[in-house]
């Protein structure tokens, strides 16, 4: 075995120890906010669309400034980034806090996403800085694993604090962690200054971001709008299509600067392992987003659950997950990722069709145990062979943009899910509001029954509302209408609600099933791992 690459006053492990803790606070309030969804809610009578915006903010700033915060961690040095996002970070976390309504909260989120853009791409330079060629698999591995146990414990946690707390406690707890992160790091991890100096592309930027910017707000306020007109002539399809015209531009400018460092260079998708590996990595950031969108909401709007219950009916998936990671770390000593990742993905793949399967009104919390099982396993046997097969060949000069390409995809997959699920779960919706109200409108005095169902026809206009208790909160009934008719409509108002949701969510869910098969398939042509090139194998090279 060799030796780190250079000398550090503390272990290596204890340096990736402090980076995780910085990595695993901004990953997990990607998911975290997932179970405070009917909450938000409920507090800031806040609507679907909204709360997706809240989602987004984040995931969308994190996703399109990672690679360009990757670069200014090769100007500035890795440790002076993490510092930096941690402390823009905590400052975004407390705002989120105090929070007084919808738009606040989302500008918050999008400053907590700027401090987590800022320091999640530091790690990856830093680990092959300090850590030989031989170790770095395993240390790579890490950064995904907690990905993955962030947006799994996130729900988890989340309702143990949102029960017991309230909703505003999942940003305070930042707080605390934040300032002694932004301590041990000064303490612990080295400065590294890699003496380079680099142009950013401002444009590249600019144009990724308005792109995707265009895209998710089309998909996640379309519905509003009836996928027509939002003001004068601009329309919800001309919104879109102007984002992935934005979007190709961004592609066609990378192109032309291939030689004067791009925000994506190409010269990372060389490698076919790599390039298939940043798909999967799409994939399940697409899955995972896209699967706890729906069922949080579904647990608590649908069931009844508290964040908590909610919470802890999700927990056998992550422990599902501890268990799978555990074995899949002892056979990747032994087999090829590629014998491990395939059969994981498609684990995952049947637990989520499973737990699509099993949803029903009356189900109980417990239904879903095998499927959540099932798919724990299955993401327990991701996660090292994605990282390992990706990182396998990584060239040193290359790492900081590759860290950069690897967490921006897998993050742009979880901003494309919340958009895309969250339209056809609002689309579908809308559909079936109608169709039960009118059902169940028979059950109703004739006097209430028009603007029963116009309540729920309507309810799209003004954003939905999916809180624990606003099913029936955007009726307008007639003056004078008696308590025992009001309670009554209240109940049958209940019923259509829940069985709306769930006719929305099952074709929702359909989406990151199909999007994990495509990934599954994709990982047979992976080729067998390659010797490490002949600079890494003595770790030499240095940065």
């Amino acid at each position: 075995m060799t030796e780190p690459r250079i000398e550090t006053r503390f272990p290596p492990l204890t340096i990736l120890a402090v980076i995780a803790l910085g990595l695993f606070m901004a990953l997990l309030d990607l998911s975290i906010v997932n179970i405070a969804i009917p909450s938000i809610i409920d507090g800031l009578q806040a609507s679907l669309d909204q709360v997706l915006w809240v989602l987004n903010a984040y995931s969308l700033i994190y996703a399109v400034l990672l690679i360009t915060s990757g670069r200014l961690g090769d100007i500035f040095g890795p440790r002076n980034l993490i510092i930096a996002g941690l402390a823009i970070f905590t400052v975004g976390s407390a705002a989120s806090g105090l929070a007084q309504n919808p738009t606040e909260l989302i500008m918050a989120r999008a400053v907590q996403g700027v401090g987590a853009a800022v320091m999640s791409p530091q790690g990856l330079p830093l680990v092959t800085s300090i850590f030989p060629a031989n170790r770095r698999a395993g240390a790579f591995a890490i950064f995904g694993i907690l990905s993955g146990l962030a947006v799994l414990a996130g729900p988890t946690l989340g309702g143990f604090i949102v029960t017991h707390l309230g909703w505003r406690w999942i940003f305070y707890v930042n707080l605390p962690v934040g300032i002694a992160t932004i301590a041990l790091t000064f303490l612990v991890v080295p400065d590294l200054r890699p003496g380079r100096r680099h142009r950013l592309d401002f444009l590249g930027v600019a144009l990724a971001t308005a792109g995707l910017l265009g895209v998710v707000f089309g998909l996640i306020e379309g519905q509003r709008y009836s996928w027509g007109t939002v003001n004068g002539f601009i329309t919800i399809p001309e919104i879109i299509g102007a984002g992935i015209l934005l979007l190709a531009a961004f592609l066609v400018s990378q192109a032309l600067r291939q030689d004067r460092e791009p925000l994506l260079p190409f010269a990372v998708f060389k490698d076919r392992n790599y390039s298939l590996m940043t798909l999967v990595l799409a994939a399940m950031g697409f899955s995972m987003l896209g699967l706890y969108l729906p069922l949080t909401i579904y647990y608590q709007s649908v069931l009844g659950l508290s964040a908590m219950d909610a919470g802890f009916a999700i927990a056998a998936q992550p422990l599902a997950m501890m268990v799978g990671s555990s074995v899949a770390a002892a056979l990747s000593q032994r087999v090829s990722g590629k014998v491990i990742l395939i059969p994981g993905l498609t684990l995952f793949a049947l637990g989520m069709a499973y737990i699509d399967w099993a949803a029903h009104v009356d189900s109980g919390p417990w239904t879903f145990m095998p499927g959540l099982i099932c798919s724990g396993l299955g993401l327990g046997f991701t996660w090292t062979p994605i990282f390992s097969i990706a990182t396998r060949n990584l060239k040193p000069q290359l790492a900081g943009v590759a860290s950069g390409v690897l967490s921006t995809i897998q993050e742009l997959g979880g901003v494309i899910a919340s958009a895309s699920v969250g339209a056809v779960l609002q689309d579908r919706l809308a559909a079936s509001l109608h169709t039960r109200a009118l059902h169940a409108a028979s059950r109703l005095p004739a006097q209430t029954r028009g603007q029963f169902v116009a309540g729920f026809s309507h309810a799209s206009s003004s954003g939905f509302q999916v809180g624990r208790g606003q099913s029936g909160s955007h009726l307008h009934l007639p003056p004078h209408v008696p308590a025992s008719t009001i309670q009554q409509i209240a109940s049958v108002a209940h019923s259509v609600f829940t069985h709306a949701f769930v006719d929305a969510m099952k074709p929702a869910l359909l989406m990151p099933i199909t999007i994990v098969v495509i990934a599954a398939v994709g990982c047979f042509a992976v080729r067998a791992a390659g010797p490490l090139p002949a600079t890494d194998r003595a770790g030499e090279a240095v940065a």
